[in-house]
């Protein structure tokens, strides 16, 4: 998996796509949490779960269903003024969704682990990429401060960050140049 916060990085590449009143901060911060939340199933580990278990590492919670409930939750819970099949409400829906969903495609580009199971509870088969340039993260604090970590890092610099940052900002220069 990328490490957490290349996760958080690419959902604020995704939030640069979508343009609404509410506050910026709000959405931004709601993205990442959609973008960081399915790792929560590393939990399962001390749990013992065993990793390719539906409910494993890499399962159910990186699934394109569980991005879905998720972002049906986030819009329900945070934005309750909207109604769900509104403009706006799809809006959100859409862009919760699409952050949510960058998790596993992002782990999906990953050197290691036993793939993603993008079609959970329905399916529970382990997909990759054929590219996959991301190194796989260290799980753990403690682990990510070693030569691995940095590896991990610099994969994550080419891959992730250099490419959000610069989506980013031809993002809102072109935006700009709407206006």
């Amino acid at each position: 998996m990328p490490s957490i916060l290349s996760h958080a990085v690419a959902s604020a590449g995704i939030k640069s796509f979508f343009r609404f009143r509410s506050s910026s901060v709000k959405l931004l911060a709601l993205c990442a949490f959609c973008a960081m939340i399915p790792d929560a199933d590393a939990i399962g580990f001390w749990m013992g779960i065993p990793y390719g278990n539906t409910f494993g590492h890499r399962g159910f919670t990186h699934s394109f269903c569980f991005a879905m409930l998720l972002a049906i939750l986030i819009v329900l819970l945070f934005y309750p003024k909207e109604k769900i099949f509104s403009r706006n409400g799809l809006l959100y829906l859409l862009c919760f969704f699409i952050a949510g969903s960058s998790h596993p495609v992002l782990d999906a580009m990953t050197s290691g682990g036993l793939g993603v199971a993008f079609f959970s509870p329905f399916s529970n088969a382990r997909y990759f990429f054929p590219f996959r340039p991301i190194k796989v993260s260290p799980i753990g604090f403690r682990n990510f401060f070693s030569a691995w970590g940095w590896a991990v890092i610099k994969s994550e610099l080419i891959v992730i960050w250099i490419p959000t940052f610069a989506l980013i900002a031809a993002n809102g220069y072109f935006y700009k140049k709407k206006l």
